[in-house]
């Protein structure tokens, strides 16, 4: 059986590891979705991207908008490894980046969750598995489908910030309760009223330059920027080969503000991508078929020469206060703070003055597949052997560097009008400064070190056949896997793999897989192993006692149970290492004698015994259909339970006078357990037809052993919470007149606390709030335990319009958006802030004098926040004409649709982040219009 471009067949079969199967006869988990689904995202660019709410189980989380870099982590049913979680993708059966793959080139995606589903990947399959199949050509005349989209993207929500006018308002009332513990330093920091008056109703440039109230995301940020996309697929054939054959453009623009200078480059952030591909299907002879894939894509990223991290820029657009300096003067020279500790620089100037490179990735993917009907032989019986090669170069540093670039900078004292000016005269002539323009071109230079090949081989048998009310099925495949990357030695993998499957009158199933895998990763001992898995399903609705129940079309229940290995630990962690010395050992001090020898000394102590992870998956679940379709879903619990987890040595509980870091060993375990709820509603009226999906999943995990201390109290291990459960030290109020915090509990040190900070709980009751010791589990760990989608759509006619919400919950954030992190810095964040008349405040004032001593413990849980949200994830509106006008100027179909990605956000966090850390470039919002045209 082949994949057809129809829902119908996409609803019959499923693709599985190594194979298809009819869906009615599938007894694991397994989620699949069509490619015609994945091209209303909205105008994304990255494949990852587009998956979000359209699998159950599949969790996505986004870290960036940047240009090339959207590829967001992915997450099957939860965390369970400290190593890797991450899943298993294939792409064609090949395991490939999925950023390799445009999303017009996707027939269907399946996504495989249980044992009985990933068995057969083996040491690969731990984490589940996504298997991206790609379109193939149909018998027939050549098809011709075009289509171009232009996308609007515009920033998602960013942390709001005070004005300089608000923020000096808000330091002098802070200064006014720290004036109690500390006036000396205190009251030079205090602003009058008429001087914060000048950051108000500005009328001069003078004025502007001198009380600067810059708002520095707004500067940093463009209002909006464009992408846009265009491709062309061709698909046909005759009975001796058909063909797909496509090619894809995407480009994306940058949302950076680069202002213009006289340096002849353009700096800034872009990415764009060519994917090509051709499938070819030969069928040689009746019984022997030759199958041909090639593609490939070229990316090109354009980036600052200079390495200007993301987090600069957060620091800069976010952090500066917006009367640090003003941007750019009137005379040319860029703002910059002669305070050296203000470490954020003038992004501006930064990213306008950095040089300008071009990063280009390059992959080609082969596929050579022969597939041989052995029927003369056995009846049902075919082979298949594939060989597929995969290469990818980097190329980096292409364009101009102007790391030394040097340029006038200046800033202006707003309390004294002081003019200073960095650079008074030219270093080599003591002339006046004048802005130098020495940048160099350079050519570029190949990341050796990212080089990457992939070989692959593969025979395979399969077997099927019927008997009477009998049906088997019987797999067997052999592959062998070569990857290296730069002149590291090569990796190697080795699988025996099978599969049968058994029915009795398509009611009763029975299915039993395994692998015995083979990685060089340890030693000879353990280097293979065998992972097995079997399932079970009954399709009661077959049977005579259901047959009365007539608004029930199907119910199906289905349990699996397995062990699945996993590899994804480091190599040679059995093998003890050494380091050759490059210089020799001193022998003297006071004479300056060395060794005429150079030593070795041991970097890693082996551990011969180290093996493979294990997961034991459980799996049961019940498929339904009821009312000739107009209900239809899914509901899967499930339990996962890893041993042998790798520990590194640097990791473990060995004291420190063992003299060396401990061997890794496999003292880890986890479990994970939760559940998936699938709903599908269709209702036809006429030619109206409605529609509506809607899933949940629900997936909890917890460390069980991580080696921790044995005298570590409890509370403090990692064991028996979350992988990445949030901790913290817990708040409890806040102090609201100094009566309530005379006798408080100490801080270990810098005690200096006054009305309006947090009350910290000394959670170990000791008598002294230490940072350490009484961090407690705090709110969700940072992966969300909780997605839910809902999508709701209809058709008429030639219209069609659909929307999809999608959301999360129990899921901990930590943002530090910190008011006054420096005296001399007024950053002020929109927060509701604690005062003697606003005591029900959620956050505390912020400190501002450096006298004024307080310990960093007191900001307690204040920087971790509820990271739920729900979005408008997709939306469209779209129109397909097929009307006998369009088909008499040669056109089969012209589709016309506005959609977006992203468009609306509800959440208690301060920023549209999915992820901690400090990444600058905001996530996006999608406004896309395109059309398509099927010749």
């Amino acid at each position: 059986m082949k994949l057809k471009d129809n829902t119908v067949n996409m609803e019959e079969v499923v693709v599985v590891g190594y194979g298809q199967q009819k869906k009615a006869s599938i007894v694991g988990s397994i989620t699949q979705t069509s490619g015609k689904v994945l091209e209303r995202a909205g105008g994304v660019s990255s494949l990852g991207a587009a998956l979000t709410g359209n699998l159950p189980g599949v969790v996505t989380m986004t870290t960036t908008g940047k240009p090339g870099s959207e590829d967001p982590t992915i997450y099957i049913r939860g965390v369970s490894s400290w190593n890797n979680s991450n899943p298993l993708i294939l792409v064609d059966g090949i395991e490939r980046e999925m950023s390799s793959v445009d999303i017009n080139s996707v027939e269907s995606i399946s996504v495989l969750k249980d044992a009985s589903a990933t068995a057969v990947y083996g040491v690969r399959g731990a984490n589940g598995v996504i298997l991206i199949t790609t379109k193939r050509g149909n018998e027939g005349k050549a098809k011709i489908d075009v289509g171009f989209s232009s996308t609007v993207k515009t920033p998602s929500k960013l942390p709001g910030k005070m004005d300089a006018y608000d923020a000096y308002e808000l330091k002098n009332k802070t200064l006014e309760y720290e004036m109690n513990s500390q006036p000396s330093s205190a009251w030079p920091l205090v602003r009058s009223q008429s001087f914060i008056d000048n950051y108000r109703n500005q009328t001069t440039q003078a004025q502007k330059e001198r009380y600067p109230n810059i708002d520095w995301t707004k500067l940093t940020f463009k209002d909006y920027t464009t992408s846009y996309n265009a491709n062309v697929n061709v698909s046909g054939g005759t009975k001796f080969v058909k063909y797909f054959s496509a090619v894809d453009y995407q480009h994306e623009g940058d949302l950076m503000r680069v202002y213009p200078t006289e340096k002849g480059y353009n700096t800034g952030y872009t990415y764009d991508r060519i994917n090509s591909r051709a499938n070819l299907d030969f069928e040689l002879t009746k019984s022997t078929k030759f199958m041909v894939n090639l593609s490939g894509s070229y990316g090109r990223t354009k980036s600052p020469f200079t390495v200007i991290t993301e987090n600069n820029y957060y620091a800069g657009a976010y952090g500066l206060g917006s009367d640090i300096f003003y941007p750019r003067y009137s005379d040319g020279s860029w703002g910059y703070s002669v305070d050296s500790g203000v470490l954020q620089p003038n992004p501006l100037s930064s990213l306008a003055l950095s040089g300008v490179q071009y990063t280009t990735t390059t992959r080609i993917a082969t596929d050579f597949a022969l597939n041989q009907d052995l029927g003369m032989l056995l009846k049902g019986l075919t082979a298949k052997v594939t060989v597929s090669l995969d290469n990818k170069f980097i190329e980096s540093q292409r364009g101009q560097n102007d790391a030394y670039a040097d340029y006038q900078q200046k800033s202006i004292d707003p309390v004294t009008g002081n003019v200073t000016v960095k650079n008074t005269n030219d270093a080599t002539t003591n002339f006046d400064f004048y802005p130098s323009n020495t940048w160099t071109s350079q050519g570029g230079s190949m990341q050796n070190w990212s080089t990457y090949r992939n070989l692959n081989y593969q025979a395979q048998l399969l077997y099927g056949a019927r008997f009477g009310d009998h049906n088997v099925t019987a797999m067997g495949n052999v592959a062998r896997q070569e990857q290296a990357t730069g002149d590291g030695l090569p990796s190697y993998r080795e699988d025996w793999v099978f599969r049968t499957t058994y029915n009795y009158k398509d009611k009763y199933f029975v299915e039993y897989n395994g692998a015995y895998n083979g990685s060089e990763k340890f030693a000879t001992k353990y280097r293979f192993g065998f992972f097995s898995s079997g399932a079970v399903g009954w399709l009661i609705s077959e049977e005579k006692f259901m047959k009365s129940l007539t608004f029930l079309d199907q119910l199906k229940l289905r349990a699996s149970y397995g062990q699945i290995g996993d590899d994804s630990g480091d190599r040679f962690l059995y093998m003890d290492l050494y380091n050759n010395s490059t210089t020799q050992v001193p022998m003297t001090t006071a004479l300056g004698e060395n060794s005429s020898y150079k030593f070795y000394t041991q970097s890693q102590i082996g551990n011969a015994n180290i093996q493979w992870e294990k997961v034991t998956k459980k799996n049961v679940g019940v498929d339904f259909s009821f009312f000739k379709n107009l209900i239809a879903g899914s509901v899967d619990v499930f339990n996962d339970y890893r041993t042998d987890i790798i520990i590194k040595g640097k990791d473990r509980s060995v004291p420190s006078y063992f003299g060396a870091t401990a061997p890794s060993a496999n003292l880890g375990s986890t479990k994970v357990h939760g559940y998936e709820i699938d709903l599908r509603f269709n209702k036809t009226i006429g030619k109206l037809h409605l529609w509506a999906n809607v899933s949940m999943t629900h997936s909890v995990d917890k460390v069980i052993n991580r080696d921790d201390p044995d005298l570590t109290p409890a509370y403090l291990k990692k064991a028996g919470y979350a992988m990445n459960q949030t901790k913290s030290l817990l708040t409890h109020g806040m102090y609201n007149t100094w009566d309530e915090l005379y006798g408080t509990t100490a801080f270990d040190s810098s005690d200096g606390k006054i009305p309006g900070n947090f009350r910290i709980v000394d959670f170990n009751a000791d008598g002294v709030i230490n940072g350490t010791k009484d961090q407690a589990a705090y709110g969700y760990p940072t992966n969300p335990q909780n997605t839910y989608n809902e999508t709701i759509g209809a058709d008429w006619k030639g219209f069609s319009v659909m929307v999809q919400f999608y959301g999360v919950n129990n899921v901990t954030r930590y943002i530090e958006n910190s008011s006054f992190s420096q005296t001399y810095i007024n950053t002020a964040y929109l927060q509701n802030y604690w005062s003697k008349d606003n005591t029900s405040a959620d956050t505390p004032l912020p400190k501002v004098t450096t006298g004024n001593s307080l310990s960093g413990n007191s900001n307690g849980n204040r920087y971790q926040y509820d990271g739920s949200y729900i979005r408008l994830k997709n939306a469209e509106v779209a129109y397909t004409f097929t009307s006998k006008a369009i088909k008499s100027i040669g056109l089969q179909s012209l589709r016309v649709y506005l959609n977006g990605d992203n468009l609306l956000l509800w959440t208690k966090a301060p920023d549209d982040r999915e992820v901690n850390g400090s990444s600058a470039y905001p996530t996006v919002k999608r406004f896309n219009l395109g059309v398509k045209v099927t010749l």
